[in-house]
């Protein structure tokens, strides 16, 4: 008997999220198209052909109880812990769900496309340690995809110590070339001065209007029925925000703070 292909690591996308954001605070759960956003995201991510788990993380703090309640009515896994070390929260969150290989979605992303997600852990299930395509960006803010192994996962876990390694997950792996292989994808049209991510009111707005002017269901939309949309919309009102604000001021409190112990 011929045998089959391989099974592939049991992978698992992790959705960070939390209501106390500081731009736009209960963001997560505002209504897109008729339910509230991380569960029109949730629906969007579970079309990737990659993914054998899906999980909301968020904190253990009771200001995010109306996003725990919410998700698990819905029937989704949820994992809850440290409010400011995102990191602990992924590594429990995967060890939790035996996850093998851990993709890393935040919940300011809604309009995530399930084809962009299968590049992305496409590399990592080919033998890289991380994979993403922020770096540089190429596809809209609002579409970020990271991927890594559970190894690389786990040691960024038990070494980090930068309050951003610590706060955003990745800077860890990222940052370390030499001793983790990355992969990048790319849209093949640069498209990152395009924001389809929900930080401020007016993102909201923006995103509203897309999800409105998609003909039919906006969860089985692509991205190029929102790029469609987008180009009739004109240029988008909440342009003049810089991308990736929230790590930059991270890296701005860890040059504020002495050098970490190693």
């Amino acid at each position: 008997m011929t045998a089959g292909p391989p099974s592939r690591p049991r992978t698992v996308a992790i959705i960070q999220a939390r209501m106390s954001s500081s731009r736009l605070p209960g963001k997560v759960l505002m209504p897109i198209a008729g339910r509230p956003a991380i569960l029109f995201m949730w629906e969007r991510v579970r079309r990737a052909r990659n993914i054998d788990a899906i999980c909301v993380a968020t904190s253990v703090d009771r200001s995010d109880d109306a996003l725990a309640g919410c998700v698990e009515q819905a029937g989704i896994a949820v994992c809850r812990g440290s409010l400011d070390d995102v990191l602990d929260r992924f590594v429990s969150a995967a060890r939790a769900h035996e996850a093998e290989t851990v993709i890393r979605l935040t919940g300011d992303c809604p309009l995530i496309d399930a084809d962009v997600i299968d590049r992305v852990v496409g590399l990592v299930h080919a033998g890289f340690d991380y994979a993403s395509n922020i770096d540089p960006p190429t596809y809209p803010d609002g579409l970020d995809v990271e991927a890594m192994s559970i190894a690389a996962l786990e040691s960024a876990g038990a070494e980090a110590r930068l309050g951003s390694e610590r706060e955003h997950v990745t800077p860890f792996i990222r940052n370390r070339p030499e001793r983790f292989r990355a992969g990048k994808v790319a849209s093949s049209v640069d498209l990152s001065a395009m924001r389809w991510t929900v930080d401020y009111p007016d993102d909201f707005v923006q995103v509203r209007a897309l999800t409105d002017g998609v003909g039919g269901d906006p969860v089985e939309a692509d991205r190029f029925d929102f790029l469609r949309v987008h180009e009739a919309l004109g240029r988008s009102a909440n342009a003049s925000h810089a991308r990736n604000e929230g790590l930059a001021a991270s890296l701005a409190r860890d040059a504020l703070q002495p050098p970490p112990a190693r």
